[in-house]
């Protein structure tokens, strides 16, 4: 097979929307952010490609959205070899990652996004494929089932994960590299910003580029959202050149405020300072106020509000943080007492 022939993809993440407008980085020099990571994995890629040899088992982790799969296109791209991109939820049965391992050519990259939630049982199919390159398969069943050994080529297995910490010791210690993404600064969002208005013909202003990238939570899967949103709003109201101004206008239309905050996020924060007197409250009790369940609000909002310091973990639960608290009374209620 001639490695040089386009990425094989089984199962793109993004949506349709996002297949027909995004841009697609094919090297780390079109990849925005993430300099640090961008650096260590040049120089695995390189080598294990001057080598001849498979790249070694790599995790991947970090929050939803910051390009894990993009990067490991790159990385099959630079290696020149096929990718195959899979998710952990839908291997509900060994034979499907089987299939999948099977067809794998020598040096391949198999993607498995969400691998936290792989089932079990498919998962200790990878142990002795990740070890070994091989994988045990069972044949018939009762007093007339035989087990045979099917060997693989070498091959790189990419596990992504947005909560590493359930991932199983057992497979955590076959990857023999392990990195995390953070979060991007609001300067690389804005750069993000400007890369993908560029590709959508969009004449959008700096300015405006940073105040949509500080407006992301960190995420350029959102900044690029929002940038198509904006684009939308300018595009009905026949505006050619999108400044400060109208990207102020279209976040409001959108929910999301000056400070970043979303609907939700305020919802958040008012019902805790007017419910619970700042708090702290728990999570049930705040979700129940909010109308939202508390996964949710543990997995989607949580965390961007912990990071830009507006709530506070305790043991007794959730509280306003004392420095915020001042600003976000002024904000909600027009003052700087407790309502």
């Amino acid at each position: 097979m001639d490695h040089k022939e386009p990425l094989e993809i089984i199962m793109m993440q993004e949506t349709p929307e996002e297949q027909q407008y995004d841009f697609i980085p094919r090297c780390f020099d079109d990849y925005l952010g993430q300099e640090a990571l961008k650096e260590k994995l040049t120089i695995y890629t390189q080598a294990a490609h001057m080598r001849k040899e498979a790249l070694d088992h790599m995790l991947l982790f970090g929050p939803p959205g910051l390009g894990k799969t993009t990067l490991s296109q790159i990385m099959a791209q630079i290696m020149k070899v096929n990718i195959k991109i899979c998710s952990g939820p839908m291997m509900e049965r060994t034979g499907d990652l089987v299939a999948i391992l099977s067809s794998l050519e020598p040096r391949d990259i198999l993607f498995i996004d969400e691998i936290h939630r792989m089932p079990i049982i498919v998962e200790e199919v990878l142990y002795s494929a990740m070890e070994h390159f091989r994988v045990d398969i069972i044949i018939g069943q009762g007093a007339g089932a035989k087990s045979i050994n099917l060997p693989l080529h070498p091959f790189t297995l990419i596990g992504a994960t947005t909560q590493s910490g359930k991932l199983s010791a057992p497979l955590r210690s076959r990857f023999g590299i392990t990195e995390r993404l953070e979060f991007y600064t609001n300067e690389d969002l804005q750069k993000i910003v400007l890369q993908s208005a560029g590709f959508l013909g969009l004449r959008l202003d700096p300015a405006a580029a940073l105040y949509i990238g500080k407006s992301s939570r960190g995420t350029p899967r959102i900044a690029k959202k929002i940038i198509r949103r904006v684009r939308d709003f300018a595009q009905v109201q026949n505006i050619t050149t999108i400044d400060t101004v109208i990207t102020r206008k279209a976040l409001d239309f959108l929910g999301i405020d000056e400070d970043g905050l979303s609907t939700v996020d305020n919802l958040i924060l008012r019902k805790i300072i007017e419910h619970c007197a700042g708090g702290p409250v728990g999570l049930e009790t705040l979700a129940s106020l909010i109308g939202e369940d508390k996964e949710t609000i543990e997995d989607v909002y949580e965390p961007f509000l912990l990071r830009e310091g507006y709530l506070e973990k305790t043991a007794r639960g959730r509280q306003i943080s004392y420095k915020k608290l001042p600003f976000l009374q002024k904000k909600y209620f027009g003052q700087n007492t407790l309502i």
